[in-house]
């Protein structure tokens, strides 16, 4: 047990507290499990607990993190780290732990088996705000009030599970702003995730190359307008100038208009270079020349770099990296949770990794199959009567999509959904270089399955073989017959061909057209070669 830590004496058969979810605390109440130890997690180094309803087997002899009198040894392991700047006696208190999750804020961090992982990643983001000169100490203007901040902390994990990093944020207390005073304008764009399946579909067609970068603190680059003030970050106050406070002078995750002020510096950045922005979505920008093109398509702090050749993609890579910190994640592979795989035959998208998780976690893993995701002989109404297990079905359903107050046949329906997912985990959309064009199909359901008599339109555009864009949503108007509802669902598809259309506009070069034809809720059209 000695390679767990050296900062902990593990002994055996003890009891264990775990922190309550959030969602499951309750005001006034307690804000732990008791539950004894019965294993490490098989992808982390935290561990798992279980309580009196888990049945534990008597032969789990397993140890458990007991309940110390002191914290000590913590704090001499924190002392001989890298820094020490965070030598803070947080006493006895502190020497519960959380099991599975995320530490809910600093002490729980640096009292934890991970307190030296947790720690340099904690510096690492005290680094990157210093370099960054994010702000100075300055004393409090009078008639000022400084807002707060708080560690965020995080295990990012790889598609198999495993802890990829340990992840720290400094976060400003944005939400005790002042508008119009402390910021004005918030807005900023992202990216549609149809935005990018529409270039993986086009990146399959012309057979280029994507790749992946990473900017490290984004919302750091970000320059301040506004004269803010905050509190000096816990466990790194300067000792001599506590009555201080820190003058933003960088953007700073948590604040209002932080987004924007990131998105408004990259967005200068590309122009001033020669880069065009799409007028469908504002955070794809491109750049021909020639028979080369570029196309960068950029999610907050993520981005993808089509281009027609490795040495367009490192031009791009090599101008982002002199302006911002970056991390250079070499062949796209994972994206906003999608696993991106290439092959010969054309790049496929999948979510296996994360339906895997979802099964696990709600305890659908071993459940039985189903061919479709819904039983049309249902009929599911809102519920009028109390609800049935409204914070389980909450979590379940946040996974997939919002409701509440669900019934007994909400629960029906959504266990069928889990049941489609375990027998279609392992597919995925998959683009190909033919057939090279945009299909669009789309339907109605004249008030079959709703109680307030408004119909449903749906449509589905597909690119290269592959799905690109799809919704079935209730329609906000009252048809009067079968005829107009379909009108209606075909005006709502119309739409989005139109923006698919503009989307795929680069320049004087149109990768994709769309024919509207006299066909009944169809849509077909023909990829335009590149000149």
């Amino acid at each position: 047990m000695k390679n767990k830590s050296d900062a902990f004496d593990i002994t055996w058969g003890c009891l264990a507290y775990v922190r309550k979810p959030d969602p499951k605390r309750v005001k006034l109440a307690s804000r732990a499990y008791e539950c004894v130890f019965i294993g490490y997690a098989a992808n982390s180094k935290a561990y798992s607990g279980g309580t009196e309803q888990d049945n534990i087997p008597e032969s789990s002899h397993l140890p458990v993190i007991p309940n110390a009198d002191s914290n000590d040894e913590v704090e001499n392991e924190l002392r001989r780290s890298k820094r020490v700047r965070v030598a803070k006696d947080y006493g006895p208190d502190y020497a519960t732990f959380t099991l599975n999750e995320d530490p809910a804020n600093l002490q729980e961090a640096l009292s934890s088996m991970d307190a030296d992982l947790w720690q340099e990643a904690i510096n690492d983001e005290m680094d990157s705000l210093e370099s960054n000169k994010t702000w100075h100490l300055v004393d409090l203007p009078p008639g000022c009030k400084p807002i707060g901040c708080k560690w965020i902390l995080k295990k990012k994990l790889k598609p198999d599970g495993t802890v990829e990093k340990y992840k720290a944020r400094l976060v400003a207390k944005g939400f005790r702003q002042r508008e119009n005073i402390d910021f004005f304008d918030t807005f900023s764009p992202v990216t549609r995730i149809t935005s990018i399946r529409v270039l993986i579909s086009i990146a399959a067609i012309y057979n280029l190359i994507v790749h992946q970068m990473d900017v490290k603190t984004a919302f750091l680059n970000g320059d301040l307008e506004e004269e803010i003030y905050m509190e000096q970050p816990e466990g790194f106050v300067i000792h001599g100038q506590e009555t201080k406070v820190c003058k933003l002078d960088k953007s700073l995750y948590g604040l209002k208009q932080t987004p924007k002020q990131w998105h408004e510096k990259f967005d200068n950045l590309m122009i001033l270079n020669g880069f065009r922005l799409n007028e469908s979505d504002k955070c794809i920008y491109y750049k021909c020349d020639g028979n080369i093109c570029t196309i960068i398509c950029l999610y907050v702090d993520d981005m993808l770099i089509f281009g027609s050749n490795l040495s367009a993609i490192n031009n791009v890579k090599s101008l982002l990296s002199n302006n911002f910190d970056m991390k250079d994640l070499g062949e796209a592979s994972v994206i906003l949770g999608i696993k991106i795989t290439r092959s010969e035959k054309g790049i496929s998208l999948d979510q296996s990794h994360y339906v895997e998780k979802i099964l696990k976690k709600y305890g659908y893993f071993n459940c039985k199959p189903a061919c479709t995701p819904y039983d049309p002989s249902v009929k599911l109404f809102k519920n009028t009567g109390d609800s049935v297990r409204q914070t389980e079905y909450a979590s379940i359903i946040g996974s997939l999509r919002f409701t509440s107050r669900p019934s007994n046949e909400h629960w029906h329906a959504i266990e069928r959904v889990m049941r489609y997912l375990k027998r279609t985990m392992n597919l995925g959309l998959h683009y190909q270089r033919f057939p090279a064009v945009l299909e669009g199909y789309s339907d109605a359901d004249w008030n079959t399955l709703s109680d307030d008599s408004k119909a449903t339109s749906g449509f589905i555009f597909s690119i290269a073989g592959g799905a690109v864009s799809w919704k079935s949503k209730k329609q906000t108007i009252l048809a009067q017959s079968t005829m107009e509802s379909e009108m209606i669902a075909l005006a709502t598809a119309s739409e989005e061909a139109s923006w698919l259309r503009c989307l795929s506009t680069l320049d004087r070069t149109t990768y994709m057209n769309v024919e509207l034809r006299p066909v009944p809720l169809e849509f077909r059209g023909e990829f335009l070669e590149h000149s």
